[in-house]
């Protein structure tokens, strides 16, 4: 899974991703042109406490691939700001599972806002709107092609384009008012004839408010704002002080607790932050525990034993046979497998199961 960090120059965007990644990119460039990548864990207490079960060898998280990116340059007439990005750096972007909108919402006499004011409300619409017309060029560019060339070809090629063609056509006039692909309800036939496109619109999306170390008080006041004239879909809103976050990441356990205390904050923002991630691409995670490891696998949610089979391995799932299954919760309070299955809490799934995140699951297969 990757996410996209993206922002305005001056947002404060690489100071998140050094936050998340615990990474020492070089920030203050106002928009250059570095790209930074960092792989990061996803928190989950649960493999801890499974491991005081098993003692195992090791302990494997599902992770996260951060992608900070630099600022695209503002559109103009005949120039559209984002397909302007260095060509890796717009596959990047356009490669992302979703994205992370880190928005400026701190001031500072001595590192002044581009724009000369700090409006978070102002800055999301424009990194909104340069989004909008890639999605809306790449559309006409698309259209124009299937109005000549897509009329040739065989007859299943004809009619896949002219499938394509009417989804384009009703997704042009959506773009042209400033909709997102994400608010246009589209099928799963829809969303697969379009999926090679990779629109930036049709992307999940974290607005991440960036905000100062003074105004963390007033943070959960300006998300409800900004969350009340952002009613998309597949986007949530929050806040976190990023400056902070990473002066914190510096600091050890002890030292961290009492900055803060001093603070008045109860825990970092970081997990939360992470954990919303996963939460923003629709992933749930099952769980393998052993003596060699215990460890998460992320998959969809609504994924089927046969899907969790094939995360493990392609193998698991072409012989799959059944899946051995036990909520989190009750394998912690029994103690052990064989506790839980003289309680009758190990159940025998099919292929058609539905897996529940937190579910502890071993893969019965043919060879």
């Amino acid at each position: 899974m990757q996410i996209a960090i993206v922002g305005l120059a001056g947002a404060g965007k690489t100071t998140v991703f050094n936050t998340l990644t615990r990474g020492h990119a070089e920030t203050g460039g106002y928009g250059g042109l570095q790209l930074n990548v960092g792989v990061v864990k996803v928190p989950d207490d649960r493999l801890d406490r499974l491991a005081d079960v098993f003692k195992p060898k090791k302990i494997v998280h599902a992770d996260i691939t951060y992608v900070d990116l630099p600022a695209p340059p503002a559109s103009s007439e005949g120039h559209v700001g984002a397909e302007e990005l260095p060509a890796e750096h717009l596959a990047r972007l356009r490669d992302s599972d979703a994205l992370i909108h880190v928005v400026r919402a701190w001031d500072s006499p001595a590192n002044p806002h581009p724009a000369g004011s700090v409006d978070p409300a102002r800055d999301l619409e424009q990194l909104d709107l340069e989004f909008t017309l890639a999605d809306l060029a790449m559309v006409d560019r698309r259209l124009e092609r299937l109005r000549g060339s897509g009329r040739h070809g065989t007859p299943a090629e004809r009619e896949a384009n002219e499938r394509e063609q009417v989804i384009l056509e009703r997704l042009k006039p959506a773009l042209e008012a400033g909709t997102p692909i994400r608010d246009v309800a589209l099928d799963g036939d829809e969303e697969k004839a379009i999926r090679g496109f990779r629109f930036l619109t049709q992307k999940p999306v974290l607005v991440l408010l960036n905000v100062g170390e003074g105004d963390l008080g007033d943070a959960p006041a300006l998300v409800d704002r900004i969350r009340a004239g952002y009613p998309h879909q597949h986007a949530l809103v929050d806040a976190l002080s990023a400056k902070i976050e990473m002066e914190l990441g510096e600091l050890d356990a002890d030292e961290a607790a009492v900055f803060m205390e001093e603070l008045g904050l109860e825990a970092s923002s970081l997990d939360r932050v992470i954990a919303l991630s996963y939460r923003l691409v629709g992933l749930i995670s099952f769980l393998t525990a052993g003596p060699d490891e215990v460890r998460a696998w992320p998959i969809p949610d609504g994924s089927n034993a046969v899907d969790a089979a094939g995360a493990i391995h392609t193998d698991l799932a072409r012989g799959f046979i059944r899946a051995e299954t036990i909520a989190y919760e009750d394998l912690l309070s029994l103690g052990s497998i064989a506790e839980a299955k003289k309680h009758g809490k190990v159940r025998s799934e099919g292929k058609t199961y539905r897996v529940r995140d937190g579910d502890v699951i071993e893969i019965l297969f043919s060879r």
